[in-house]
């Protein structure tokens, strides 16, 4: 199969519909070292702040704990608790981007969604996202949360960065995301997290604003003269708001879109709405709802209705083109107007580069007016329609990243469908799938359930091209259980074969090798019941795949044998190939130098007639390593130097490393000593970049530049 992912090795035929897959070298057990293996980068990840008003005395208080913990040589970690709207987040935010100059090492920042329907987010997940942060690669970053903690911690020792961990449900869910060395770190919750005493913790509760205060907030919000000419109206207003910051923006929001409005209008109307609503208040923040169906009633038709429509979306924020997608707009400029207007109603937060985020409470009350205002099956439209999105704006990312992938169907409901700008090229469109990630799991997760599990399968289909890339391995197997319990609902055995296949690549470069065999002769089974034999004879690349990891090398090599006789004999003549190229990675593996000579020279003459130059260097690579193991130096030499040119164009960083470490070897044995050491080094370096620092060929290069860097000089 041909590879897409440059970090990667064995890859082997197709999938199971001519799409194209690669499965890279797997070492479990592996503890990366931060430095040796990761690219040292710093995340600035907190979102904007904004103008705080009376909170001196917390401010205070946080800089004296954290000025204490410093000064004693510890983390410094607080946890800012109060009412949903009474400006947790606002004042954190406040505190930390103040200590910018002082913590160079980055900001990491987490929205842990307390209040969200599905719990909350997975301290796993969010370490994830941290460590990759920090800049380690998809696939260096380990699978179980005992080892993600401690390689986060291994990676902050010695950083001085601050945290933000925002709407945390549990002292649990947050104390794994706690870093190491002199960091400073803030959990905001709705609780107080006593847990998090043991820690260290300390605690600020903040209590809504007096009335002078949230006055001030209210002339902020204004900026005119309407509160120093109407002060007992203001006063009054802020009284029904309950001093929550939250409520005061709101109603600020909707006074100052009317600057010939007075005061005592909008009292009248709150004070009237917050008695009607006090029953229906969100978890006991009932002058937050009572503002918030105020503000909601004020809008124009299509605002509300976008409003309400949003409160569906199920991830914590969203691109322009969703708002298209639930009014049935078939551009995205079309929602422009609404979306303002929901901004400018400060219903709506802005998350940067044409980004969107709801505080949870509003949210929560958005989510509610659907149900209440919109028939289920509008609802039920719009959810289709965002999935839809997501679906078809995948789709285009994996067109452009790798078309010859692009083979199984997609379904959509009535449409419009709404395609996102993902990028004109690979980078930009996996920038794009990466970044969506997160709603595209919960599309995926909500498929089902929803009514529409075509959805689950496809778009994790179409989510192929990130994962093989960029290795989010917890992802790619959450994604593929979702999808094959979809395809077999549905009972579509096409689907399930694909399911299976990719999903087996995923447990493959998890380390799970025999779950990975379990899903290919899984598959294997189907295509032999529906006497599909090039499905068929596909999977046997992928058993053999599996089987090699297992250490079962002489069964793996029957497979492939196999596989590159009956891939042609079914018209995939570079699935053929690429078999054949598999063989000679095990020939060459064995010592068996002749042999690897004859089947990567095979494999590369049929790759080039298919066109495929990544694969026909990948067999240049091995055709020059095989002649370095028969010592013909001069044509080991010619062959990796072309196999190199080939790969740098590409980015091909592991295929890179290969190459790279086989022309050192042609160097050390024409005594050049320096440009032996220098080639090994970058070898090391490539490995490194794509997490097989580790692997046999890494510490092969390692042993041989230590032993070079015993004094020995040039020819």
């Amino acid at each position: 199969m041909r590879s897409h992912e440059p970090g990667s090795r064995n890859e082997l035929s197709g999938t199971v519909h001519g799409a194209t897959i690669q499965a890279g070298a797997v070492h479990g057990g592996i503890h990366f070292a931060a430095e040796a293996n990761s690219v040292r980068q710093t995340p600035w990840q907190l979102p904007p702040t904004v103008h705080v008003i009376d909170r001196l005395r917390e401010l205070e208080a946080l800089e004296q704990h954290r000025t204490r913990a410093m000064r004693q040589e510890r983390p410094a970690l607080a946890a800012v608790s109060g009412l949903g709207g009474v400006g947790k987040t606002t004042l954190a935010l406040r505190w930390l981007h103040a200590l910018r100059s002082h913590f160079p090492g980055g900001q990491l920042y987490a929205d842990l969604g307390a209040q969200s329907a599905d719990g909350g987010a997975l301290p796993e997940e969010v370490l994830g996202r941290f460590l990759r942060a920090l800049g380690m690669s998809a696939q260096q970053v380990p699978a179980t949360l005992a080892e993600r903690t401690a390689l986060y911690r291994s990676l902050t020792a010695d950083r001085r960065l601050v945290v933000l961990l925002d709407d945390a449900a549990t002292a649990a869910q947050v104390r794994p995301l706690l870093p190491a060395g002199r960091s400073v770190t803030a959990v905001t919750s709705r609780s107080r997290l006593p847990g998090l005493t043991v820690d260290g913790c300390y605690p600020v509760h903040l209590e809504p604003l007096d009335a002078e205060a949230a006055m001030e907030l209210l002339a902020d919000t204004l900026s005119d003269d309407r509160v120093s000419s109407q002060p007992d109206a203001a006063r009054l207003l802020v009284q029904l708001c309950a001093g929550l910051p939250l409520a005061v923006r709101v109603a600020g929001a909707r006074l100052a879109a009317r600057p010939e409005r007075r005061i005592t209008t909008m009292v009248h109307a709150l004070a009237e709405e917050r008695g009607r609503l006090e029953a229906l208040a969100i978890d006991g923040d009932h002058d937050v709802r009572a503002t918030l169906d105020l503000s909601y009633r004020a809008l124009p038709p299509r605002a509300a209705r976008l409003y309400r429509l949003l409160g569906l979306h199920p991830g914590p924020e969203f691109g322009s083109a969703v708002a298209a997608a639930v009014l049935a707009q078939a551009q995205e400029g079309h929602a422009t107007e609404p979306l303002e207007r929901l901004h400018d109603a400060s219903l709506l937060l802005d998350s940067g580069e044409a980004r969107h985020r709801f505080h949870d409470l509003v949210r929560l009350h958005a989510a509610r007016k659907a149900t209440e205002d919109e028939p289920p099956q509008e609802r039920a439209q719009a959810v289709r329609r965002i999935a839809d999105h997501y679906l078809a704006s995948a789709t285009r990312a994996e067109e452009v990243i790798d078309p010859q992938h692009r083979t199984m169907a997609r379904d959509y409901g009535a449409g419009p469908v709404v395609v996102a700008d993902v990028g004109d090229d690979a980078e930009a469109a996996l920038d794009w799938l990466e970044r969506e990630l997160p709603n595209l799991m919960a599309v995926i997760r909500q498929a089902r359930a929803a009514g529409f599990p075509t959805v689950g399968w496809q778009l994790t289909d179409a989510l192929w091209p990130l994962f093989l890339r960029r290795k989010f391995y917890d992802d790619w197997n959450a994604a593929h259980r979702e999808g094959l319990a979809a395809a077999e609902e549905l009972g579509d055995t096409v689907a399930e074969c694909r399911m299976l296949t990719s999903g087996g690549v995923g447990e493959l470069g998890s380390g799970n090798h025999d779950r990975a065999l379990a899903m290919f002769e899984r598959a294997a089974r189907l295509f032999t019941d529906r006497d599909d034999r090039l499905g068929h004879a596909r999977t046997l690349n992928y058993r053999g795949l599996a089987l090699q990891r297992l250490g079962r090398s002489d069964e793996a090599a029957e497979l492939f044998q196999r596989a590159a006789a009956e891939l042609p004999i079914h018209g995939d003549h570079r699935a053929g190939a690429l078999a054949r190229l598999n063989l000679a990675d095990v020939a060459l593996t064995a010592g068996r130098a002749e042999e690897a000579v004859r089947h990567a020279h095979a494999a590369r003459t049929a790759l080039l007639e298919a066109g495929d130059s990544y694969n026909a260097a990948r067999a240049t690579t091995v055709l020059g390593r095989a002649h370095l193991a028969g010592d013909r130096i001069d044509q080991a030499a010619e062959q990796l130097s072309s196999a190199l040119v080939t790969l740098r164009g590409m980015a091909a960083n592991y295929e890179m490393a290969r190459a790279v470490s086989g022309l050192a070897e042609v160097s050390e044995r024409r005594g050049l000593t320096r440009a032996a050491r220098e080639q090994y080094r970058e070898a090391l370096e490539l490995y490194s970049s794509v997490g097989r620092s580790h692997s046999g060929e890494a510490e092969s290069a390692r042993h041989r530049l230590r032993r070079l860097e015993h004094g020995e000089s040039d020819a």
